[in-house]
Parts: C-alpha cells; structure tokens; sequence
C-alpha cells in the first residue's frame, strides 16, 4: 500500500486510513494472496453545514491535513483495538441492516473519529510536503485524464508552472521514477485492466491507452507482466486466444 508515497507493506488484520485528497494505491505483494474491504464516506456525512467545535477543532483540521495521525493501525499498535472496534461494528451491522441502522454507522464514525482525536492525534504537516503534494496531485490529475493522448514534456511541465528540465528532476525526486516511466506504466496499467474488462481488440486497447505502436505495446506489456497482452487475457478469460 502506498499513501503520500510512503510505502506500507500491509499484511492483515489491518486497518488503514486514508483521508480526503491523500495520494494511495494497493498492489498485491509478489503471489501473496490479498482481500481487502473498502468504508468509504463523504466528509460532509459528519460535519453539518454550520461548523460546530467538533468539525473545527478536529475534523475540518484532520481533513485538510493540518492534523495527522497514523495512517495504518496494526494489532502491536497501543490502542488498536479501540481504533477498529467501530469499523468492525459496522462491518458487522450492515451484514443486517436493521431498521435505523445509518444512524448507528454515523455514531460510530464518531466514535472512530473520537479515538483519533482523543489517543492518535500526531503533529501537523510540513508546509513544504503540503505544498509539494498539492502539485504532484495536478501533475497526476492531469495524467488520468489525458493518458490516452500524446502528452509532451511541455505540457505536463505547464500545468505546474515548470520549466521542462525543472519538471523532470521534480518528477523524480518525488514520485522516485522518471516522468516517461510512470506515464508508460500508468497506460500499462490501464490497457490491463481494458484486456480483463472489455472485448475491444488488442490494437484497440493499444491505441485506447495512448500506444501508438503495436509492436511496441507488446513488448512493453511483456517486460512489465510477464506475459503478452494475448496471452493475459486468456488467462482472465479461458477460450479468447484469438481475440
């Protein structure tokens, strides 16, 4: 797992935060097995539209990173039970649903959110970490929605106001991989999960996902999974070696 670029090897029982605006991705660890399960929540279920102490003096702070506290709570953590004896209740009570049972889920949000401030409340964030996250979110925004195009050094350096050679050595540093890299294995990523999830032709998803270049999406593809993009769908779906 990987959050603010800061990578966790996560092995369970588990329970990790991730809080609006943080940067996250989970990859599976070489052939280890992994099952997660996802509560995902809206800020504004807890906070009404007329602020009150418990929204300014913990929640508003927590979510806009001017608090932090920990972002993965292990069984050798202090107070890891308190922490995930609400998510569990939850988890648990939906198995049901009964009757009024989101008002329970909210009071235990609360609950949650009580334990964080009152035991896991860290020190704030460096301004300058902020300020470096507030910019790679544009530069990575900017990737998801444009992936599929030819994107140039110049126009990614653009949407944070870089100059090209600036932009690559801030790539690297922050991301620890060079811009090209990423923005190849970015489309990789997306042309795999075309192959599993759609019937669109190879050369299709090849220039779906901004390759050009059959011959060089192939062999891309293989170096990164092993495999062709052929010879992986057809592991996803048995009986499609033509497609």
């Amino acid at each position: 797992m990987t959050v603010d670029f800061h990578q966790y090897k996560v092995l369970g029982p588990t329970l990790l935060l991730i809080l609006p605006g943080q940067l996250h991705s989970i990859e599976q660890y070489e052939n280890e097995s992994m099952e997660y399960e996802n509560i995902i929540f809206h800020p504004s279920m807890l906070i009404s539209k007329q602020a009150d102490t418990t929204a300014t003096g913990f929640l508003l702070p927590l979510f806009a990173g001017q608090v932090t506290v920990p972002t993965v709570f292990t069984p050798v953590y202090p107070y890891y039970t308190d922490v995930v004896a609400p998510i569990d209740a939850c988890d648990e009570i939906c198995k049901t649903m009964p009757q009024g049972y989101e008002l329970y889920i909210k009071s235990k949000l609360y609950e949650f959110f009580f334990i964080l401030d009152n035991r896991c409340r860290n020190l704030s964030t460096s301004k300058g970490n902020r300020k470096t996250l507030d910019k790679i979110k544009v530069v990575l925004k900017y990737i998801e929605n444009n992936y599929m195009n030819r994107i140039s050094i110049a126009d990614i350096a653009a949407t944070v106001d870089f100059s090209e050679s600036h932009f690559m050595r801030y790539f690297k540093e922050t991301m620890g991989t060079s811009f090209v890299d990423y923005l190849r294995d970015y489309r990789l990523t997306m042309a795999s999960r075309l192959l599993t999830t759609s019937d669109s032709a190879i050369l299709d998803i090849a220039s779906e996902t901004g390759f050009d270049n059959l011959s060089y999406f192939n062999r891309v593809f293989k170096k990164k999974y092993g495999m062709t993009p052929r010879q992986f769908r057809s592991e996803s779906f048995p009986g499609t070696e033509n497609n």
